[in-house]
């Protein structure tokens, strides 16, 4: 008899070769034919069970452009494997024509002038519109959101994440998991969280002061869907207090917690759970190690590194699936759950192309309320862009260039550094620069643009514990993020070396001295997690920037030299 494993090895090949994942058919078609609404949205509906997954939001309401990173390097076993696959060979590792829709859709070449026929991508009243179909179909189909959805933008911010709760309130989801959201603060997270008509789960949130799961945040819930008893567990972002301010929320604790993980899914399982669904913000190698650790889970929807793919991966019995960010992607998992297993699967990732598919008007209207209040203030043009302005990428974004020069010149400084966080939309050449798209590369709790001293000693073992953070060859040491962004220094690194040796050369650009370990040096920067950091907020000092500029004109960056490929 086959077994589970070698029946899910065969749906896996069988996915490859006849489409079934549901990716082939728009991703070969080229980029003269019209791409319809039909085409984006066609599934042949399998099995019993629907999961539909969307994450890492941003708060992106409305229809943006998104480019997906040209560099995302992999270490240790994950070298070379989806998801640090990239441009060209993502292209042919998937059969994906170039000049294609899904060229596009999920990988950066000819991104401006592809974003020119294909339009933008995203906004919540598309991806109703994409969920009521699902839903038609699959009437039962369980709407399951990975978190970083409150957190991202102008209105956001004002609100202090209520536009988002409205919006997702009415997408009415059956669960969420979390991270950015807690940069709200406890005590804001309480309040929204106490409302939410559906589940919020973290079955790695725990209690700071007592070290037991805490109250507010269910390990999981169970549903009854298809005739099927599913159970979802939660797994916020672990590293909350090392990556974020933890005295914004101290009254809680994270951690990937692995042993509590399949402690639940044992509990699950004894309960009856016949399907085991994972809703995760661990970053994806994270969830690659976490599978080949914890038994017994069928599905592990994965978000927080923003990381698209048209296939789920396997590790052992488990499928993980990555829906990329900034509402560009909904994915649809289609399940054979029969004797308490599940025996096969279809999967779909479908894009949300905007002038394809028609606005849910309910939704629509409900988003315009939302920015009504806000919206001459986020229209105001600041200035333009003459070139592709963008944030992916593991050691540079033009954006984050265009804060390092904002903070260079407006702050004094010699030295910049900005964080290497993978949310934004991207600005396509020719584009006005308004306030709300600043907001949307600069939008967070903790805005203020400091201005320092720093030995040249110090800023090494700030590139250096950054680097280990992406590169250590353990996935359960990284934390998702890219490298620190840095203006006015160039370094080379070695990401094959140990920490501690990784950074080297570093120079002041200014006058291409080599960076003194015991020089202070003024060094502005901004997101610090440090309680008490003062300085004016980045998107005033940014917008300020832009204002003199008048016409930004990104140049490329060849600041860092990468080695240990």
């Amino acid at each position: 008899m086959i077994s589970r494993r070698d029946f899910l090895q065969t749906s896996m090949a069988a996915a490859a070769l006849l489409g079934t994942s549901g990716f082939g058919n728009w991703a070969r078609l080229a980029a003269q034919q019209a791409l319809t609404q039909d085409d984006l949205l066609g599934f042949d509906t399998f099995g019993n069970v629907s999961l539909i997954h969307v994450t890492d939001i941003h708060a992106q309401l409305k229809p943006v452009y998104f480019r997906e990173p040209s560099v995302n390097l992999g270490v240790g076993a994950n070298k070379g494997e989806v998801p640090h696959v990239t441009g060209a060979d993502f292209r042919r590792l998937y059969g994906i024509e170039d000049g294609s829709p899904a060229h596009y859709a999920l990988s950066s070449g000819d991104f401006s002038a592809l974003a020119a026929t294909y339009g933008r991508v995203g906004g919540l009243d598309r991806v109703a519109t994409v969920i009521n179909a699902i839903r038609a179909d699959r009437p039962d189909a369980l709407l399951l959101d990975g978190g970083d959805t409150w957190h991202g933008s102008y209105t956001c911010y004002h609100s202090q994440g209520q536009d988002m709760v409205n919006v997702m309130n009415a997408l009415k989801p059956d669960a969420m998991t979390f991270h950015w959201e807690f940069t709200l603060g406890s005590e804001r997270v309480t309040e929204l969280v106490e409302g939410l008509p559906y589940a919020a789960l973290g079955q790695n949130i725990f209690d700071a002061e007592w070290d037991e799961p805490a109250e507010l945040f269910k390990p999981y819930e169970f549903f009854e869907r298809g005739g099927v008893k599913i159970a979802v567990i939660g797994q916020a972002f672990p590293y909350m207090p090392i990556a974020n301010p933890g005295w914004m929320f101290p009254e809680y604790s994270f951690g990937i917690r692995d042993e509590h993980m399949q402690q639940m899914v044992d509990e699950v399982r004894d309960q009856g759970a016949e399907l085991v669904v994972c809703l995760s913000h661990n970053g994806f190698d994270v969830d690659k190690k976490m599978a080949g650790i914890v038994t017994g889970i069928d599905v592990i929807l994965s978000g927080h590194t923003h990381d698209a793919l048209p296939e789920p991966v396997q590790v052992g019995e488990t499928i993980i699936v990555a829906s990329g960010s900034n509402g560009k992607f909904v994915s649809r998992v289609d399940l054979d759950v029969r004797d308490g297993r599940m025996m096969g699967f279809r999967h779909k990732l479908i894009p949300i192309f905007s002038d394809v598919i028609t606005p849910d008007a309910e939704i629509a209207a409900l988003i315009d309320e939302q920015r009504a209040p806000h919206a001459s203030a986020m229209a105001e043009v600041i200035g333009q862009t003459d070139g592709l302005l963008y944030r992916r990428g593991n050691f540079n974004g033009s954006w984050d260039d265009l804060i390092c020069d904002a903070l260079l010149t407006r702050r004094e400084a010699e030295i910049a550094l900005s964080p290497g966080v993978r949310w934004g939309p991207s600005l396509i050449p020719g584009q006005d620069i308004t306030r709300e798209d600043i907001w949307g590369v600069t939008s967070m709790t903790y805005p203020e643009a400091y201005r320092s001293e720093m030995t040249g000693d110090f800023l090494k073992v700030v590139l250096e514990d950054v680097a280990d953070n992406i590169f250590n060859p353990d996935p359960y040491y990284q934390q998702g993020g890219d490298m620190v962004r840095t203006g006015g220094l160039g370094y080379k690194i070695d990401i094959s070396k140990p920490q501690g040796e990784r950074i080297s050369d570093m120079t002041l650009l200014a006058t291409g001295e080599a960076i003194d370990p015991v020089r202070n040096y003024v060094v502005a920067g901004w997101a610090s997690v440090n309680e008490g950091t003062e300085g004016p907020p980045i998107w005033d000092v940014v917008e300020e920037h832009i204002r003199d500029l008048g016409t930004v004109s990104p140049a490329d960056n060849t600041s860092v030299t990468v080695t240990g490929l």
